[in-house]
């Protein structure tokens, strides 16, 4: 699945091809989504994409009076075509632009969604998310206060949408490695410390991400149609067996909270 990284990447990269453009229209090929396509979204007709903003791992689109609002499910991709190319059978949506750019969403599993609102507060689903990793809000005294009498373990915890968004499997693995921090350790054990530790891992795995464009998953390609490279760095990630690279311990699987998480039990204990 994208995670915050891959959806931010791909703002960054549709950004400067739909920003003060005009809609010329949307082509829906399949409406049958997640959620299903509200056929009102052909209101986006003549009406300027205004900006290209990021909610959790929701792509917003602010038009001159109503906004789309973008999830790429488990496998979809945008791209960016600078001309008309026949449709494959998995691309559902193409939004053309008056200068002949169009935006294509593919997705084979359909999990994603498009959602058309009057209002971004009329957005069900973007209600009760917790901050954004990377704004000052994210901090170790927030993270402390939510910790008050909670048993689950930390990392169940920084994937917790309501405590915080877009810490998704792969960035709280390599976050909890680089703080040096058990994942299985309860929340309410944790000090003020290690949790200043985690904000500034989570902050900084997140961002190294980011530049780097995005973990290269198989089901995700930017808006470029180029895969992105941050696997390559993965720390503890997917390498159960292999040696740690900080002190050679073999690094250890087990899963929590019904995903496999990957750890150090010397650096982590």
């Amino acid at each position: 699945m994208p995670e915050l990284p891959e959806v931010e990447t791909s703002r960054r990269g549709i950004l400067p091809y739909l920003k003060g453009q005009t809609i010329k229209q949307i082509i829906v090929r399949q409406p049958k989504l997640r959620w299903p396509i509200d056929e009102a979204i052909n209101g986006a007709h003549g009406q300027v994409i205004l900006d290209v903003q990021r909610r959790a791992k929701y792509l917003l689109l602010k038009l001159t009076h109503n906004w789309i609002v973008i999830h790429l499910g488990m496998s979809g991709s945008l791209r960016i075509l600078q001309n008309q190319q026949t449709a494959q059978k998995h691309d559902h949506v193409d939004l053309v632009l008056d200068n002949g750019v169009i935006l294509r969403y593919t997705d084979p599993r359909r999990f994603g969604s498009w959602l058309w609102a009057e209002s971004i507060d009329d957005v069900t689903q973007l209600k009760h998310l917790g901050p954004e990793p990377l704004g000052d809000e994210f901090c170790a005294n927030y993270l402390l206060d939510k910790a008050k009498n909670r048993q689950v373990p930390i990392k169940n915890f920084i994937m917790d949408n309501h405590i915080v968004v877009g810490v998704g499997n792969i960035y709280a693995s390599e976050s909890l490695f680089m703080a040096h921090i058990n994942p299985n350790r309860k929340v309410n054990t944790l000090k003020r410390a290690e949790f200043e530790r985690l904000v500034v891992a989570i902050k900084q795995v997140l961002n190294q991400s980011i530049e780097q464009g995005g973990t290269t998953l198989k089901d995700f390609l930017k808006s470029d149609g180029k895969p992105g490279y941050f696997a390559q760095e993965l720390q503890v990630y997917g390498r159960s067996g292999q040696a740690c690279l900080n002190c050679k311990t073999e690094i250890k699987s087990k899963r929590i909270g019904q995903r496999n998480t990957f750890y150090c039990e010397t650096c982590q204990k």
